[in-house]
């Protein structure tokens, strides 16, 4: 399977989001060419700010794996982490971060200090088109 491939996955799970009335983003985690954790935004749902994609991908890929440490894991993700998501993705160590859109408000490159483990590989831009669109056409929405 390919980044492409995955990250297609994560923009399905933003779909899901996008079904509830939540800000359209997914990701997954995968740890040895096999998907460990599906998730996305579920912030209105359990009212509770924290409740981001990659937050409840990296509770379900530790449970999945019964270990904290994500070394070995890509979290794909359909945009930029924030600086709290960032924070989680540096405690569990993960090994590569793939995201698509970058996020200029609130994304953890604004922060100019480096969030992510050191030896996190990060990889920006994956199928940025599609995920923007998404989010782009929700808070227009939202907006009307």
């Amino acid at each position: 399977m390919t980044d492409d491939y995955y990250m297609r996955q994560a923009l399905a799970e933003a779909r899901k989001a996008l079904e509830k009335d939540e800000v359209p983003v997914g990701a997954v985690i995968v740890a040895n060419g096999r998907i460990i954790a599906r998730a996305h935004n579920l912030t209105e749902t359990l009212n509770d700010v924290t409740a981001h994609a990659e937050m409840q991908a990296f509770t379900a890929a530790a449970n999945s794996l019964d270990c904290k440490y994500l070394d070995d894991c890509t979290l794909y993700v359909t945009l930029e982490p924030c600086v709290m998501c960032a924070g989680a993705a540096f405690w569990t160590q993960i090994g590569r971060l793939v995201y698509g859109a970058p996020d200029p408000k609130r994304g953890f490159t604004l922060s100019g200090q480096p969030i992510l483990h050191p030896r996190t590989e990060v990889v920006s831009g994956m199928l940025q088109a599609e995920c923007a669109c998404m989010l782009t056409g929700f808070f227009e929405r939202k907006r009307q």
